[in-house]
């Protein structure tokens, strides 16, 4: 019997050993208590290294239980460890089942917040302008200031997807029209592209339990993507984009805010060059190409993904990791999506930023010092320019 529930593991009294077989990225987010990472990609090296071969053997008389994304991965795993003469089981759907009562246990919790969060707001909201002050704060009216975001009159759609990012986006906005000298008007949009019921309790439990008077309209994106075989992320995000633009451009809205932070800059950096062969980075404001007069802006450009994370959970709270109902990654079904290209660049830039903390900071700044003199060719406005047009 190779797999078991998540009632069976938590029944089992004895001296258990449970190992997290997800990314370190995705363990440090948020994992079962008392279980210890080791990546299932190098799992058998990285297990050795852990544990020497007299713990090896001592490991041999306990139950060891393996959690993965879905289970999927785990099951192979488990079967071999029995075979070598382990008591080793597969936790049954892995990691998403996990997720799934914690959802329902925050849901549960946030109702009785719900009825009276006055105070718990006031917390929350005094939490991003003191404790988070240096990391969250004030990164997010530098780049403000910087990339000359906002401007006297602006009408801004802070678009909310559900996540951690977005939510935080929402409450700085709002902080930053409650004491900011700035005259613009804020619509917080939430789109819903066909979520799970759970997802979707989720987001409007949070809006109501952080006070962010949220704008919801439905698309039908996940159905009409669902039959798309080739590239169906892209389409997916290029339907939402356009739907979020046109609905913001329908409330009288001239820009719309993106909740992106530093970590899927430099990200989208790498990504580019490894997979895409081009020097591009994602922009901190732009022109919207296809809605004549709208903008997009991303006022979270220089907050690290880390200080998010301790902002949620050092005010409890939970939000959907992602929406998708087809990649299995959703908050009530499963992490981040294993193989996905970002989820490989994420653990590549750990890896060398472990070796050097200064790489993180070189990728951001690689954009912003191109020398065109030692460029073989680059493009502007579509034109393709080479060295030796003027070598």
């Amino acid at each position: 019997m190779i797999r078991r529930t998540l009632e069976e593991m938590e029944k089992d009294q004895r001296n258990k050993l449970i190992i997290d077989v997800r990314s370190p990225e995705d363990h440090e987010t948020e994992h079962y208590p008392g279980s210890v990472n080791i990546d299932i990609d190098d799992f058998d090296r990285l297990f050795e290294e852990r544990f020497p071969e007299e713990e090896r053997e001592e490991l041999k008389k306990r139950p060891i239980y393996l959690i993965c994304y879905s289970g999927l991965r785990s099951d192979p795993k488990a079967e071999e460890m029995q075979g070598r003469g382990y008591e080793c089981y597969s936790l049954d759907e892995g990691y998403r089942c996990i997720l799934r009562r914690n959802v329902a246990g925050y849901l549960s919790s946030s109702e009785e917040q719900i009825s009276d969060n006055s105070d718990y707001v006031k917390d929350v909201e005094r939490s991003i302008v003191k404790k988070f002050r240096k990391d969250i704060w004030c990164k997010f009216t530098k780049a403000i200031n910087t990339y000359d975001l906002i401007q006297d009159g602006d009408r801004i759609a802070v678009c909310i997807s559900g996540g951690k990012d977005s939510m935080l986006m929402a409450k700085l906005f709002q902080e930053l029209h409650r004491h900011g000298i700035r005259n613009f008007e804020l619509v917080f949009l939430v789109m819903n592209p066909g979520y799970n019921d759970m997802n979707y309790r989720v987001i409007l439990d949070n809006a109501k339990k952080l006070n962010i008077p949220i704008e919801v309209f439905k698309t039908e994106i996940f159905d009409s993507v669902a039959q798309v075989e080739d590239n169906p992320c892209y389409l997916c995000a290029r339907m939402r984009r356009g739907y979020l633009y046109s609905k913001a451009k329908e409330l009288g809205c001239n820009k719309i805010a993106l909740g992106h932070h530093y970590d899927d800059v430099i990200e989208t950096i790498l990504m580019g060059m490894l997979w895409g062969g081009q020097i591009q980075t994602m922009m901190p404001k732009l022109h919207s190409t296809n809605f004549e007069g709208m903008e997009l802006i991303r006022p979270m450009y220089l907050i690290r993904e880390r200080s998010i994370i301790r902002w949620r959970d050092y005010n409890k709270l939970y939000f959907i990791q992602c929406a998708c109902r087809f990649t299995e990654s959703c908050a009530s079904c499963g992490g981040t999506g294993k193989g996905s290209k970002r989820a490989d660049i994420k653990k590549l830039i750990a890896e060398l930023s472990s070796e050097d903390d200064i790489i993180e900071k070189n990728i951001f700044r690689s954009v912003e010092n191109v020398n065109l003199s030692t460029v073989i060719a680059y493009k502007k406005d579509g034109v393709k320019h080479h060295f030796l047009d003027e070598y």
